[in-house]
């Protein structure tokens, strides 16, 4: 580990809430941002990691590159995760002093003695409270807007989001930033193997990348799916990602539709094969209610997948003009449109060049000034 500077801002970075592998697209942003610092011109901050031991192994890239301390839990308990966040990190932070710490969770802990930034990547828990435990509504209702309030600067990713936490938290806008992730274009690993083989696709196929939560809104994308093998029987369906409570539901809606056989289920993939799918599909069909942002949609645009969303939260900002936005409450015009593409050659030839256009305006390396601004923001007066 090496060991930061003196003299300028130091930075503490509080990542005792990113479990790998279990916090979603936060983790991919998060880390991804923190490369991308790297690979910019030294400025004024430092940074310290403050990590969990599963993310020292996960990412020792990281660990490298970053002065890190490893909390001696393994994350597993959230109760831990928060008691430590309270105890153990300010003790480190102060002995290490730090400066600013920057929470990058969406909560600043009860207990703390260092100025504050916070990373609020979405607002699902006050928006749509149902799709989590009683327990965890009741502590993020509470712990979202005081810690919105103490924060120096809050830091998000979407314009849609900034405007729900000035709206929803009573967040002076000009204490707002926009740091908005970037296009990771150098995923590139292949599949190992033959895709078309391993996963029994047989025909043209739409995916879906995405955990079977209830605002996900895999049933419209089931009825839809009734509806274009009704025209196009070969036609598929492939959803990947870990099933969750919305997944007995969709297995007997599939059931009743007539539809098991034109639905793929693979469950979690590896990133060649993902890559695979998205180069290969007729579209990526995110019909999600609810996206802080939505970086498998980025992720589909870069490797010219075309894209139907749904019009809803931030995924038009995303999208913009470069695929179909629709309704996800019209299982009709998702059907139409997807017909539309196993049809129209030239109108899908049309999307995927729109969609790789797109992403050039989702860069890193902007992603990773806009973060040092931030910085710079939160940390004025405290060098």
């Amino acid at each position: 580990m090496t060991t930061a500077p003196t003299g300028r801002l130091h930075v503490g970075v509080n990542l005792l809430w990113l479990v790998p592998g279990v916090v979603g697209g936060s983790e991919e942003y998060t880390t991804r941002l923190l490369i991308a610092r790297l690979e910019q011109p030294p400025d004024g901050t430092d940074l310290t990691l403050f990590v969990l031991r599963p993310f020292a192994d996960a990412y020792p890239e990281l660990v490298a590159a970053y002065p890190t301390v490893v909390c001696p839990i393994s994350g597993r308990s959230k109760a831990i995760r928060i008691a430590a966040e309270a105890t153990w990190l300010d003790v480190q932070a102060r002995r290490r002093r730090v400066d600013l710490m920057h929470h990058a969770g969406g909560t600043i802990p009860l207990l703390r003695s260092r100025p504050s930034m916070l990373t609020i990547h979405d607002l699902q828990p006050l928006l749509l409270p149902d799709n989590f435990s009683k327990a965890k509504q009741a502590y993020l209702r509470w712990r979202l807007p005081v810690s919105a309030r103490k924060a120096r600067l809050v830091v998000t990713l979407t314009e849609y989001t900034l405007a729900t936490i000035v709206t929803r938290l009573n967040v002076p806008i000009e204490r707002v930033e926009i740091v908005a992730p970037g296009y990771t274009s150098a995923l590139a690993e292949e599949p190992d193997g033959d895709p078309r083989t391993t996963y029994d696709i047989t025909g043209p196929f739409f995916l879906y990348p995405a955990i079977s939560y209830p605002h996900k809104n895999h049933e419209l994308l089931l009825r839809a799916l009734a509806a274009v093998v009704k025209a196009h029987p070969d036609v598929l369906l492939v959803l990947t990602h870990r099933p969750a409570q919305m997944e007995r539901h969709l297995r007997d809606l599939a059931a009743s539709l007539g539809i098991e056989d034109n639905l793929r289920r693979l469950g979690h993939i590896d990133r060649g094969d993902l890559n695979w799918l998205y180069k290969h599909a007729v579209a990526l069909t995110f019909p999600s209610r609810f996206e802080g942002f939505g970086l498998p949609v980025l992720e589909a645009m870069g490797h010219g997948c075309p894209v139907i969303a749904a019009a809803a939260t931030a995924l038009p900002e995303v999208v913009g003009a470069s695929g179909v936005l629709l309704s996800p409450d019209d299982p009709d015009a998702w059907a139409a449109a997807m017909i539309e593409l196993v049809t129209n050659d030239v109108r899908r030839d049309w999307l995927a060049e729109a969609a790789i256009a797109r992403t050039a305006e989702f860069r890193w390396s902007s992603s990773a000034h806009q973060l040092q601004r931030a910085y710079e923001r939160a940390g004025q007066g405290l060098r």
